[in-house]
């Protein structure tokens, strides 16, 4: 029988790896939109990479990093945290990796749009850089934000690949609603899929348009 679990799971991990995006994405978008440096153009192709590898690909590396000889998942070990494969943890960075491409090349974009004018007549009142970011370039680039972040989210939402090589498909821990669409596929279950599927959309679309109205400052 469909269950709403795993739809709310993915929400779940969806607005986690969003907010994840915001906080390593927009700075790492601001860098490359405003400074100059050796090696740039290498680090756009790595940064935008994860939106052309296969999704078995990027969940590979992310075994790499995360399982337990892999850089995180030592890391991790020396936290206290017994393993990061297979939780809900894991699923969240699959979906973040998969996704912030998409806010880091919007945020760029809209940081390049922001005439820099405005950011040096800040700088001659003795604002700093902080404020100036704040109070100058973030609303005035918040077109091009607004519409990473409903991307990432919706990327976010549908992850799949990455996510079961790294997360697998545990019930009520990490079966996200694409996961249990495959299972139910999988399994000759093709109300369930069908159900979900539609669920999935339309859910999908309500936010996204919410999102969309939400940045334009639009009533209701």
């Amino acid at each position: 029988m469909m269950t709403s679990g795993p739809l709310f799971l993915s929400f779940q991990i969806a607005v986690q790896a969003t907010v994840l995006a915001l906080l390593v994405g927009l700075p790492l978008a601001w860098v490359l939109a405003r400074k100059k440096f050796p090696g740039r153009d290498l680090c756009t192709v790595l940064v935008l990479l994860p939106m052309v590898l296969p999704p078995t690909v990027l969940g590979y590396y992310l075994l790499v990093v995360i399982g337990r000889e892999g850089v995180v998942g030592r890391a991790a070990a020396t936290l206290g945290v017994d393993r990061l494969v297979f939780t809900p943890a894991a699923a969240v960075l699959a979906a973040f990796v998969a996704s912030v491409p998409f806010l880091v090349l919007a945020a760029r974009a809209g940081f390049e749009q922001v005439d820099q004018v405005y950011e040096e007549a800040a700088r001659t009142l003795g604002r700093s850089e902080w404020a100036i970011a704040f109070t100058v370039t973030l609303p005035l680039a918040w077109r091009g934000i607004v519409a990473g972040t409903a991307l990432t989210f919706a990327r976010a939402v549908g992850e799949f690949g990455a996510t079961v090589m790294v997360a697998g498909s545990i019930p009520g821990s990490t079966r996200t609603a694409s996961i249990a669409i495959y299972d139910a596929v999988q399994a000759g279950r093709m109300d369930d899929a069908n159900g979900m599927a539609l669920l999935l959309t339309l859910t999908t679309t309500v936010v996204l348009l919410l999102i969309t109205r939400l940045g334009r400052g639009a009533g209701w």
